[in-house]
């Protein structure tokens, strides 16, 4: 139990800290030539069409086993 734990919160920190490094970099504070230049790591339109499919996929396949 400890070791799935671990895991998951792993994932979690790694997306947090992925996400807030994304938002400093692309900060609309941030001006001049780093604003341009620096690029996020993670494409966060896509994730979240990726995350809606799966959120799909997972409740139509919970129907489909529930409706049995």
């Amino acid at each position: 139990m400890r070791t799935f734990f671990g895991m998951i919160l792993g994932a979690l920190l790694l997306v947090c800290g992925v996400y807030i490094y994304d938002s400093v970099q692309t900060s609309s504070v941030a001006s001049g030539q780093a604003a341009t230049t620096n690029r996020t790591l993670v494409n966060w339109d896509v994730a979240a069409a990726d995350l809606k499919a799966l959120k799909n996929r997972v409740h139509e396949e919970w129907v489909k086993i529930a409706s049995k």
